[in-house]
């Protein structure tokens, strides 16, 4: 925890609040609603049901995690046979191809990137109720890289359309997309929302008001 918190005074104590379009911090009149007065948009203190919002899109991301990994992502068929392969099985195949690059991209991004997003998400939540080890500065680090780096999932999902769309070689080979693609698609979707609808800004109010009651 920082030795200097009680040092810190947040927008929220002036009275201000970021603009979540143009993000120029806006003076707050707690009687009415609040405008920006450069893009007209309205304008919160904090993020209305951001933690309850935000642990229901996680815990539906995580769920629809699971048939993303159960389930055939694709089946390419040759002469018209083949054998569905789920993400991890889809890995060793490329493996044992000595594909080791790809096979490393594709286990990155379709499958460490997600489950990182998804538990960080859930630290970042769990940390809103109790004391952590990291600094608010670190936790809000690692709500930016979740936000920013949970998009490049979604590069599994463009791979497999692609092959569809663009591998067909008459009878010769097929490339069909699984039912573990909706599913994996639909998780990433889920994984954004949750990750958007996230208010980092209570981090910051969870450790001040953390700080108060130690030093009292």
């Amino acid at each position: 925890m920082d030795t200097n918190v009680e040092a810190i005074i947040t927008a929220k104590e002036k009275g201000l609040a970021q603009c979540p379009v143009c993000h120029l911090l806006v003076e707050i009149d707690n009687a009415k609603d609040n405008y920006c007065p450069r893009c007209d948009s309205k304008v919160y203190l904090r993020i209305n049901d951001s933690i309850q919002r935000c642990w229901a899109w996680t815990i539906c991301s995580l769920i629809a995690f699971i048939p993303a990994n159960a389930f055939p992502i694709m089946t390419i068929l040759y002469f018209g046979k083949g054998q569905p392969d789920t993400i991890l099985s889809g890995i060793v195949l490329l493996l044992k191809f000595g594909m080791y690059p790809i096979a490393a991209i594709v286990f990155i991004a379709s499958f460490v990137v997600p489950l990182a997003k998804i538990v960080g998400l859930f630290f970042l939540l769990y940390s809103l109720k109790n004391t952590s080890k990291l600094s608010k500065h670190q936790r809000t680090k690692m709500y930016r890289y979740i936000e920013i780096f949970g998009r490049w999932s979604m590069l599994d999902v463009f791979v497999v359309a692609l092959l569809v769309a663009l591998v067909e070689i008459g009878a010769v080979v097929e490339i069909v997309a699984g039912p573990g693609a909706t599913a994996f698609g639909v998780m990433v979707i889920l994984t954004i929302f949750a990750a958007n609808s996230f208010d980092p800004r209570l981090l910051w109010d969870r450790e001040t008001s953390n700080s108060m009651e130690q030093e009292r």
